[in-house]
């Protein structure tokens, strides 16, 4: 086990004798062994001490925080990567445009190829949106081809813009009428579609986060997302050709009825939120395209230290997704 998801009220979290041990009062309710942990996903009114936070750092285990009904994330990372070289490297590859925009052509190509991939696979469990799902597939074709020709990040940009639009167009056709699903919204999501997209492109994100961070990259500098206040640029620009594993997760959820439209409620600004037995449905379930997301982020990271540090070949980049 590599993930624990922790969602219950009143909990607190000790350390003992190399293991987590959970408390309610003062009755103890559990324990989960330290060694095999990597990360830590709290959410609720989960106490824990600052003594146990240096331990789970210590022992290169990412906390992240689940804050509010609405889940904003709050990472505790463990220990950086020892070689600053990538760090620095990956500042003087953002300062000369050309490369940068090398990298960013990859992380955009590799999207639309993962985005018409999964419209290709949703042709065959839904023939009946078959032909909405083939217009999206042929659209995210020709824009995969034009990703070498843009001359910098800004069209670049606009392309991915415009290539998401298609794919979320063709993808409204395959969920069920309980998702309530028309396309993509967000801040606050509006759906349980969207609801689900969001909280799993979070976790997603948060994933991106602390791989980067493990391979002593900058989570905040970014290729293809311009660098901005308090944005993960980087792990922004990572979690993109890995959203189709989410949408596909997501798809599954309601093709399966693993969620209902009674496991959501509305709030009155709009916002559509899981509900607590949803979102242990919810744990159980998303632990399988993370875990796949995590291979496929060592690999990407892997391909781009080497890249950063001339030890690789930016031609080959494209393959490594």
């Amino acid at each position: 086990m590599s993930s624990l998801y922790v969602d219950r009220r009143g909990v607190e979290i000790r350390f003992d004798s190399e293991a987590l041990a959970f408390y309610e009062g003062s009755e103890r309710i559990g324990t989960v062994p330290l060694a095999p942990l990597e990360r830590i996903y709290l959410r609720g009114d989960v106490r824990l001490s600052s003594g146990l936070l240096g331990r789970l750092g210590a022992h290169g285990v990412g906390v992240v925080i689940l804050s509010g009904r609405r889940a904003r994330p709050t990472l505790f990372l463990p220990r950086p990567h020892n070689d600053a070289r990538i760090r620095v490297a990956q500042l003087r590859w953002l300062a000369e445009p050309a490369r940068a925009l090398r990298i960013a052509r990859w992380l955009v190509r590799g999207k639309l190829l993962a985005h018409r991939a999964l419209l290709q696979e949703l042709a065959e469990a839904r023939p009946g949106a078959r032909v909405y799902l083939a217009h999206g597939e042929a659209a995210l074709g020709r824009m995969a081809e034009q990703v070498g020709a843009k001359p910098d990040t800004g069209s670049l940009r606009g392309l991915e813009g415009a290539a998401s639009a298609a794919y979320f167009a063709a993808l409204a056709h395959v969920f069920p009428p309980e998702a309530r699903f028309g396309g993509r919204n967000r801040r606050p999501p509006r759906d349980p579609a969207n609801a689900v997209l969001s909280l799993g492109y979070t976790m997603l994100h948060a994933e991106a986060v602390l791989a980067a961070h493990g391979h002593g990259l900058d989570p905040y500098v970014g290729f293809l997302h311009e660098v901005d206040f308090a944005r993960e640029s980087l792990a922004c620009d990572l979690v993109e050709p890995l959203r189709p594993l989410i949408d596909r997760f997501a798809w599954r959820l309601f093709a399966e009825q693993t969620l209902r439209a009674r496991d959501f409620s509305m709030e009155p600004d709009g916002a559509c939120l899981l509900g607590k037995a949803g979102r242990e449905r919810f744990y159980a379930a998303v632990e399988q395209p993370l875990e796949l997301a995590r291979k496929r982020l060592e690999g990407m990271l892997a391909g781009l230290r080497g890249v950063l540090l001339e030890t690789g070949d930016a031609r080959a980049l494209p393959d490594q997704l």
